[in-house]
């Protein structure tokens, strides 16, 4: 016992130094949003029935070092090319499902790198994120909010990291902006306990068509895989398949069977693999399904998206 306590401690202290380290880190410029290369957008909605989407990109940076030799656990959407053409992989696939007849805006952040999150200790996620890559998110949402918004009705969606940004966003909205949000989708993402008491605005989705309420889901092989650093613990859950809050399972692609967890709120997955996916830094797509979220559902979300608009226009 004596030694378990001794390794245990050590490591606390481990983590405990390496809480600092950012003192010594590269911090990118950031971005100013005004600049339009800062931002993907696509315009499609041509009728002014649809709405706008603000959509957070994932994690795509490992950890680099400058010319100097400084490392940067951060993104660097300015001075990188490579970082911002990372990013746009992922966000004109979700452009490509969730921007039909909507107006569609993804910023470009300084987010942490995986690095960061494959500490798993979440004083170094949250110290890191809230000071430099929050930062970008909220100035970024400002100016949308601002000067291209329009008071247009909007869906917040995000992925990993930026479903972390839907959740804070959510946090600090005022009740103005938020009485015009059709919903929030947080896509491979917790939100815990302690965030819905934190903000009123984070309402749990209950059906298809509810509005202005959080769609949060994480995708799992065995609930012995749930990675805490992403989904636990849990306040809500919602199959995107069926749309129940219950255990009731639903089919998806003829051979997945998608079965919510009502006690670990989790979608059990039977009939898939998440072969295409390789584990990342050996702590996700171990067991959980982290990289296949937005794109194992993508038919439901994009279906489901344009329900919810109706459902707004409706009300």
């Amino acid at each position: 016992m004596k030694k378990i306590y001794f390794v245990l401690l050590f490591l606390a202290c481990l983590a405990c130094s390496s809480s600092h380290d950012d003192e010594s880190t590269y911090i990118p410029v950031a971005p100013d949003y005004s600049n339009s290369n800062m931002w993907y957008q696509r315009s499609n909605d041509t009728s002014g029935e649809g709405a706008d989407i603000f959509y957070i990109v994932s994690t795509w940076e490992f950890d680099w070092s400058t010319d100097e030799g400084i490392v940067s656990h951060y993104a660097d959407p300015v001075g990188t090319k490579a970082h911002c053409d990372d990013m746009t992989i992922e966000i004109s696939k979700i452009a490509d499902y969730m921007s039909p007849g909507n107006n569609f805006y993804s910023p470009y952040y300084r987010h942490i790198t995986l690095e960061t999150w494959a500490t798993c200790n979440e004083d170094i996620i949250n110290d890191r994120y809230d000071s430099v890559s929050f930062v970008d998110v909220k100035k970024a949402f400002t100016y949308f909010m601002d000067s291209l918004n329009h008071d247009r009705a909007f869906i917040l969606a995000g992925f990993s990291q930026g479903g972390k940004s839907v959740v804070e966003l959510l946090k600090v909205m005022p009740e103005e902006v938020k009485e015009r949000m059709i919903a929030a989708y947080v896509l491979g993402y917790k939100v815990t306990p302690e965030d819905t008491m934190v903000s009123k605005n984070i309402v749990a989705a209950k059906d298809s068509v509810d509005l202005g309420v959080t769609i949060c889901y994480n995708s799992v092989s065995d609930v012995k895989y749930i990675q805490p650093v992403i989904s636990a613990p849990m306040a809500m859950c919602i199959n995107p398949v069926n749309w129940r809050t219950d255990a009731t399972p639903a089919t998806l692609h003829d051979t997945i069977t998608v079965t919510l967890s009502p006690e670990h709120k989790v979608l059990v997955l039977d009939g898939y693999s998440g072969s295409e996916y390789k584990p990342i830094l050996n702590f996700l797509n171990v067991g959980d399904f982290h990289s296949a979220e937005p794109w194992l559902y993508s038919e439901c979300l994009a279906k489901n998206i344009q329900q919810r608009i109706k459902a707004y226009r409706n009300k």
